[in-house]
């Protein structure tokens, strides 16, 4: 019961949109309206600028890590744990107090990553840094470090994170099925395009 009401919690943390709360405290457009649509960091940072990007990518790294480590704290088992941060991430995505339009789940994920292991939250944000700066699109960057945080948890942690974490690969994979689509093209804006409409956050 107690991992049932604590996967409840998880995603309606996850639900709570920051990008969403940090353009109306600073009098900014609804993202889901302008630019990609996309209620994520890269779009805030498009309408106002890095400060205000800088407080959604913490606020949305930061839902991740209190639900895992609400979780962690209450004593549920490593399994659970792994849900529950896929639970806040569903809750990014797909947020209730929003008709379910959300992000696409990637700083959420990293968050509860960094509660599930530090390491292997440090690591992943490693693989996307290097794969950005060297690539220079945001979207490959968020795809490979997700894709990989499953096999890393094999050999990083002892722990049964490894069906969660796949999970949540997925559905970041699914959410950037357009970008993935751009990337095939090569259409997709890269992190430098003041042009940038296709939002990875």
């Amino acid at each position: 019961m107690l991992t049932f009401i604590l996967l409840i919690v998880a995603y309606l943390i996850g639900s709570f949109s920051t990008a969403i709360l940090v353009c109306r405290l600073r009098g900014l457009p609804d993202p889901r309206t302008q630019g990609s649509q996309n209620a994520g960091a890269t779009n805030v940072l498009r309408l106002g600028g890095k400060s205000a990007a800088t407080w959604v990518l913490v606020g949305d790294l930061g839902k991740g890590l209190l639900a895992v480590g609400l979780a962690r704290l209450l004593g549920v088992s490593d399994l659970a744990l792994g849900f529950v941060g896929l639970a806040a991430v569903l809750g990014h995505i797909f947020p209730i107090f929003y008709q379910l339009k959300g992000g696409k789940g990637v700083a959420t994920a990293l968050g509860a990553m960094i509660g599930l292991n530090v390491i292997l939250g440090a690591v992943v944000a490693l693989i996307w840094l290097a794969i950005a700066k060297f690539s220079r699109y945001a979207s490959a960057a968020s795809l490979i470090a997700l894709l990989c945080a499953p096999w890393l948890s094999l050999l990083i942690t002892n722990k049964p994170y490894f069906i969660p974490l796949f999970m949540i690969s997925l559905l970041v994979l699914l959410m950037h099925w357009s970008n993935i689509t751009r990337l095939i093209e090569g259409s997709e804006s890269k992190i430098d395009s003041n042009h940038d409409k296709n939002d990875p956050s």
